[in-house]
């Protein structure tokens, strides 16, 4: 009798295990962003080819698309303070939420389309430990983007606290880039972070050259 009380918690245990690391999903949009309220310059600057995030079989968790090309500084080195070759304020994408969602803070942000650019966290006490690396992606309410110009830290930051509607940015966390030039969506057990890997075209003075990205989707800090 135990043994088998023991083999049915164990069974049971396995199954809550593999329902959880299969509980998000990733597919690609091969079409492009139907985005209300983003200006045609940015727009023009989007890919045609997004990618959806799911929890379960339907419900979507947020959905993505990057720029057509990202400009890249071909002499950039990658450290243990930067592992993106972008500029701060740089143009990397637009985000959709169908509903509401939550950025790598835990902070809930209303449904809606959000631009994304690059941003670094400060180097300074209230920021210690809250993540192994400083690269970002801040989200901007992007009715009130129309710039595909860099935009300048500062306002950067205060206009992705807005988008929060708090007084801390919105933002996602990159990661250290993979390897592989397929699309996946890895778990992060320890974190209990869903990690999206794609590959986005680096443009430096007219060559291109493939960018793998790796971004937080779905989990936050533990603070």
């Amino acid at each position: 009798m135990l043994n088998r009380l023991f083999i049915s918690s164990l069974t049971a245990l396995l199954c809550v295990t593999i329902a959880s690391a299969q509980d998000h999903s990733v597919e690609v949009i091969e079409n492009a962003a139907e985005a209300e309220g983003v200006s045609d310059e940015i727009t023009k600057l989007i890919s045609d080819r997004g990618y959806r995030v799911k929890r379960g079989s339907s419900r979507t968790v947020c959905e993505i698309w990057l720029c057509k090309e990202l400009a890249v500084d071909a002499s950039f080195k990658p450290s243990v303070e930067r592992l993106y070759p972008f500029q701060e304020g740089q143009l990397i994408g637009l985000l959709h939420f169908s509903r509401r969602g939550s950025d790598f803070r835990d902070q809930s942000i209303s449904s809606g389309w959000y631009t994304l650019r690059f941003g670094l966290q400060p180097i300074d006490g209230n920021h210690e430990g809250t993540s192994p690396t400083r690269d970002f992606l801040l989200l901007v309410d992007a009715e009130q983007d129309d710039l595909p110009e860099n935009w300048k830290p500062d306002d950067l930051n205060e206009a992705s606290a807005e988008a929060a509607g708090a007084t801390h940015p919105g933002m996602l966390c990159l990661q250290r880039p993979g390897d592989g030039t397929e699309m996946t969506l890895t778990h992060d057990e320890a974190n209990d972070w869903w990690i999206l890997h794609v590959i986005a075209k680096g443009v430096d003075e007219g060559a291109s050259k493939q960018i793998p990205i790796d971004l937080v989707v779905v989990g936050h800090a533990a603070e």
